[in-house]
């Protein structure tokens, strides 16, 4: 992966080269890196975060994602989540006032956009703001300043669910909705969803060999194919039916097929290596081999990819961290970028 190196280093974004350099290589020179931020902190989106960012750290008029009064990445959880993977530093002006703002502001505000409501990740599986708040944390490198542990063991335990159960049918039941049924998780169960993973994947202090089995042995489940009545997910009961956050369902992929190619998600398998489930999972191993497989001489991955969960950045995928794809290159940049990711998180490189 020499050459796959040597191209993002002379080609990539300034971000790029920075994680390769501290990430990948563990470590940059502190006059280069002060360069790179410098660079990063002159783009457009950098720019509208500073113009959008309000007394209290809090950036723009949402939390989950864009709405009418909240560009794409000028709100809480986006922003947060662009200004992580462009490593511009925990000490980042920005990126610290927003972590302050996570610190202060009470989940029941309506910044969180719930209408002052707390919906407890405890009592409502798979579902709750402050997954998506703790997920932001542990993405921007803070959870050894702000408590985020119980979560983190949530997470686990929700995982550790999966495991004991033979499916999502067993822990859920029906409720009518606008005329219709909807399958809502019980009040106190627990279920893993697209939030507790990413928190998990982007932090260390769970990692046992025994945590790590039980999320090996949890996505085994859920990567189960033989059963497609049971790849169903369910949404919560607060009075209401509330969709969850990205409830993790049976027949989970690392990829799909289309016209007879196979695309690969990135995303997923970034995750789960960060995890350390490379070992356990022949499925994740055959993944990763055709992305290294796919890597060429002069170090450029041509995997045929998830375009639409790379591109861009948002709430449930995105890693793009070039500033756009107009050239062929720029796109090669990050997609190389991911895999050799990958490759380090496997432990291959």
């Amino acid at each position: 992966m020499k050459h796959s190196i040597e191209f993002l280093l002379a080609h990539a974004n300034p971000s790029i080269r920075l994680r390769v350099m501290k990430e990948i290589l563990g470590a940059a020179a502190p006059k280069e890196q002060d360069e790179w931020i410098c660079e990063i902190r002159r783009e457009p989106i950098y720019q509208s975060l500073v113009k959008c960012q309000k007394e209290n750290g809090w950036l723009g008029n949402g939390f989950h994602g864009p709405n009418k009064d909240a560009g794409p990445y000028e709100n809480q959880e986006v922003g947060v989540k662009w200004l992580s993977e462009k490593a511009v530093g925990r000490d980042d002006p920005v990126l610290r006032g927003a972590m302050q703002a996570f610190s202060t502001v009470p989940l029941t505000d309506l910044c969180y956009r719930t209408k002052g409501k707390y919906f407890d990740e405890f009592r409502y599986a798979a579902n709750g703001q402050n997954w998506i708040r703790c997920a932001c944390i542990a993405r921007a490198g803070y959870d050894d300043l702000i408590d985020i542990r119980p979560q983190i063991g949530l997470a686990l335990d929700s995982f550790r669910r999966v495991t004991e159960v033979d499916s999502i049918l067993e822990i859920t039941g029906i409720r009518k909705s606008g005329g219709k049924e909807k399958r809502v998780f019980n009040d106190y169960e627990k279920w893993p969803c697209y939030y507790s993973f990413d928190l998990l994947a982007h932090t260390n202090s769970w990692k046992t060999n025994e945590n790590i089995r039980i999320l090996a042995d949890a996505f085994r489940a859920l990567m189960r194919q033989d059963r497609p009545e049971h790849q169903v997910g369910g949404d919560s009961w607060v009075g209401y039916v509330l969709g969850t956050i990205g409830c993790l369902k049976e027949g989970y992929t690392l990829g799909y097929e289309a016209d007879g190619i196979h695309y690969t998600n990135l995303e997923r398998v970034e995750w789960m290596c960060r995890c350390g489930l490379y070992p356990y999972l022949p499925q994740l191993q055959q993944e990763v081999a055709c992305l290294r497989n796919a890597v060429t001489d002069d170090g450029i991955c041509h995997a045929p990819i998830d375009e639409n969960q790379l591109r861009g950045l948002s709430t449930y995928g995105g890693h793009q961290l070039e500033v756009d794809w107009k050239t062929q290159t720029r796109r090669d940049c990050d997609v190389t970028f991911r895999v050799l990711l990958i490759l380090h998180y496997a432990g291959l490189l």
